[in-house]
């Protein structure tokens, strides 16, 4: 059956009913993003983000215990490879490094949902999003790639696809592979709305991800612009998109709210890298109360109309929801 809208996908198992509720601040509408390194041994503190961590392999449960502990059981997944090159070999390879972490996640972890995101920057040797043509990136090459990419994770294991490459078509080439093997009911959470930010820098340090020359402005977008966030968002619902993702989230949640009360599919904001290190440095420098403004923030993105937070102050979060200081 050739159906790119199901929307019983978002219904199919407890976990993602509970993900995709509307109005509600709570533990199940946490996402946490977990990177992971190639490599053994490895709990590796990331400079520009005090408190998180690239993990190997084998050291994974180190965090997903503390994180199942504290009731939050959504994890995205961004790999760090070992070898890079052109074509991004390692982002769609069987034996690659997010292909590893989902097979020990789902065969120790059963109750751990597992999103991955879907790019090509972490794994190309230049850095960028997609396929070179010179010094552009080349859309329409990109695509197979991404598709197949997505298609490795979700055999691997992956409960869910995040493309975050900001490729035009790259929802539906996702949609069309994996429903062609099989998986019509994998959803996708797809990065709609990715603006060019200055935001995220420490992502970048964390992943290894920027990139050698130029910048990302010809695929992400420009801040100035809201209307071209729905014209993003209406393309990937067209393509299939089950979810929509606003990504940075604080300084757009006049973009979340313009996002979330024009479609009828749930909203996630992505509150960055550079977000969560303002906040340490502030409180490290004792210029603010880390705990309050953790929950101020949080339930700004809610308030704007997000109905999922993807956050590296997940583990915060769900502590002071315990605690009643947010909810």
């Amino acid at each position: 059956m050739d159906m790119t809208k199901r929307p019983r996908r978002l219904r199919s198992i407890k976990t993602l009913r509970e993900l995709v509720r509307e109005t509600r601040i709570s533990k199940a509408s946490l996402i946490y993003p977990l990177f992971i390194k190639e490599g053994t041994g490895i709990t590796e503190e990331i400079t520009s983000m005090p408190g998180q961590y690239r993990y190997s392999v084998e050291r994974l449960p180190t965090i997903v215990d503390r994180l199942l502990k504290a009731g939050v059981d959504k994890v995205m997944l961004f790999g760090i490879p070992e070898d890079k090159d052109a074509l991004a070999g390692g982002a769609y390879a069987e034996d690659g490094i997010v292909q590893r972490a989902l097979l020990k996640l789902k065969r120790d972890y059963p109750a751990l949902y597992c999103i991955t995101d879907v790019c090509l920057c972490e794994y190309t040797s230049h850095g960028h999003c997609g396929v070179l043509n010179g010094h552009a990136v080349d859309n329409d090459k990109t695509l197979p790639l991404l598709a197949k990419t997505a298609l490795s994770h979700v055999q691997a294991g992956a409960d869910m696809v995040a493309p975050s490459d900001m490729m035009d078509g790259r929802v539906g080439q996702i949609r069309r592979l994996l429903d062609q093997n099989g998986y019509s009911d994998i959803p996708i959470m797809s990065y709609a709305v990715k603006y060019c930010s200055s935001f995220y820098g420490p992502f970048r340090e964390a992943a290894g991800s920027a990139p050698a020359f130029g910048d990302r402005r010809s695929y992400q977008m420009d801040y100035h612009n809201k209307k071209e966030a729905l014209k993003e968002a209406f393309l990937d619902l067209e393509e299939g998109a089950d979810l929509l993702m606003v990504k940075p989230a604080l300084s757009y949640l006049d973009v979340i709210q313009t996002v979330s009360s024009s479609v009828n599919v749930p909203v996630a904001a992505y509150s960055v890298s550079g977000e969560y290190a303002m906040v340490k440095a502030a409180a490290a420098a004792g210029y603010i109360d880390e705990a309050a403004i953790i929950c101020e923030t949080a339930a700004s993105v809610f308030r704007a109309g997000a109905d999922i937070l993807i956050t590296y102050f997940a583990l915060e979060i769900a502590r002071y929801l315990d605690e009643g200081r947010i909810g």
